[in-house]
């Protein structure tokens, strides 16, 4: 069997060349808040932020408007989300407050509560691409803080056997058993990056340096590449901190080349090449990257202190929350939509091929024609696999020739 796949070149460097540049970010048309955290789905289209406020914002389709609640732990005495993660489809979300792990299953229409015996205050939080499988780090700084897993999202949530440490924040793979926690040792000045290849069963300390004060990690779909962020060094009153790369699973880490800051968060796509990360010190600095943080650009923004970043699984959408200027007056999500042509793949196997594309954050359709001529919308409409975040067709057998592109309806 022969399977060609064609794509238009031209059209393809054109939205890469593009991407490349400074990215433009507008206001989301969310209300202005003390923002707290912000996450997405894959595709981009369901997005949610909660502020410190006791407010959150959904919007369904890709922030051209959002619908403003209540957050359920209103009246608790602690209103703020210090994380949200999101499923791949937007349906389920996790958020961490306090002690507490809020979780919904209907894209944040309703939503129950778990805490969790010991931890005192929950930093960050991971979700698999299906939303079973959660992490949460326990961030206490009172005292060394455990890393906790729910494989029934949330219902259910045990420690794990991650050393105890301040835990800052966690990523997942998209099938959740690869996963990356950074955290810090007060007492001794160091800072650590492990990572588990089970399901946090085990956890292996990385090669990452120690010297760094860690804030932040993310992950591609299938945990290879992973990305850092560092608030400062250990012994520097200053906000000289710095972005760290992988691109073996976290064995070995390479700096990259963007300004000393206290960067916050940061995101990655899919599949590890786009970036985006932000920085509370000094204001205005969001950078991003398109080839795995080895050049990074900056981007024109306001001069505000980045709080939250979250991206599409193309990296084509991003979302940024600000911590507020320095009057600390509420301020707007911005996001920057560049839309990349997606890169469609062959897999083989012993029976049949698999044609595949990251989940885009523009609407594609696969067509397929006989003879570059006439083309129709593929027959076999494709399924979103959740270990890769790719859409995929299975392509069968049948001794001919056929060709295969993605165009926007």
């Amino acid at each position: 069997m022969k399977i060609f796949i064609n794509l238009l070149v031209a059209l393809t460097a054109s939205l890469m060349a593009s991407f490349a540049l400074a990215q433009t970010w507008v206001p989301a048309r969310a209300p202005s808040e003390d923002w707290e955290a912000v996450a997405s789905s894959a595709d981009g289209s369901k997005l949610i932020a909660g502020s410190q406020q006791d407010i959150y914002c959904i919007s369904t389709n890709s922030g051209f408007t959002w619908i403003t609640n209540t957050e359920p732990q209103a009246g608790s005495g602690n209103g703020s989300w210090t994380c949200i993660a999101s499923s791949a489809d937007g349906n389920k979300y996790a958020a961490i407050n306090g002690a507490s792990i809020w979780v919904s299953t209907n894209s944040g229409t309703t939503w129950f509560s778990n805490n969790v015996p010991g931890a005192s205050w929950l930093a960050f939080a991971a979700l698999s691409a299906d939303g079973n499988k959660l992490v949460v780090v326990d961030g206490k700084s009172t005292s060394p803080g455990q890393i906790y897993s729910s494989t029934n999202w949330g219902v259910t949530v045990t420690p794990t056997t991650a050393p105890a440490i301040h835990w800052v924040s966690v990523a997942a793979s998209a099938d959740g058993t690869k996963l990356v926690a950074a955290g810090t040792i007060y007492s001794q000045n160091v800072g650590f990056i492990y990572t588990s290849t089970n399901s946090s069963l085990t956890w292996t300390l990385t090669g990452a340096p120690t010297n760094q004060f860690w804030a932040a990690v993310a992950s591609s779909a299938d945990g290879s590449k992973l990305v850092a962020a560092s608030g400062a060094s250990f012994g520097s009153d200053q906000p000289n901190g710095g972005i760290f790369t992988s691109t073996d699973f976290g064995m070995t880490w390479a700096s990259n080349s963007v300004p000393p800051a206290q960067w916050e968060s940061v995101a990655s796509s899919a599949d590890g090449t786009r970036l985006v990360a932000v920085a509370i010190e000094p204001v205005g600095l969001i950078y991003t990257s398109t080839n795995s943080g080895i050049t990074w650009v900056s981007n024109n923004v306001p001069n505000d202190s980045w709080i939250s970043v979250a991206s599409s699984a193309d990296g084509g959408e991003q979302l940024v929350a600000p911590l507020g200027d320095q009057s600390f007056k509420p301020q707007p999500i911005y996001i920057s939509q560049t839309w990349p042509s997606p890169h469609l793949n062959l897999t083989p196997s012993s029976t049949n091929l698999t044609l595949g594309w990251t989940v885009p954050s523009k609407n594609f359709v696969v067509q397929q024609s006989a003879d570059l001529t006439s083309w129709s919308v593929a027959t076999n409409p494709p399924g979103l696999n959740l270990t890769n975040l790719q859409n995929q067709i299975i392509l069968s057998p049948t001794n001919r020739s056929g060709f295969y592109r993605l165009k926007t309806p």
